[in-house]
């Protein structure tokens, strides 16, 4: 189960679980799509390819609660 990281690790924006537009690498660092175009598609911790990240309904966030741990660090 991913971990669905609840912002991007580059601006900080918020990344809700249950919406689109939130790109992760296989290391689930997290990015919204407006860094991971500025990155070209390329995790800046790993190196990895970031990809669209699924999203996870609000109902199932209930039973399967995302991350609440900010990763942005200003």
């Amino acid at each position: 189960m991913l971990e669905m990281r609840p912002d991007c690790e580059r601006c900080g924006t918020d990344l809700p679980a249950e919406a689109p537009g939130a790109f992760i690498c296989s290391f689930e660092c997290s990015f919204c799509a407006e860094c991971a175009e500025t990155l070209d598609d390329i995790c800046p911790n790993c190196g990895g390819e970031l990809m669209d990240r699924p999203t996870r309904t609000a109902a199932l966030q209930e039973k399967y609660p995302p991350s609440r741990e900010r990763r942005f660090k200003s």
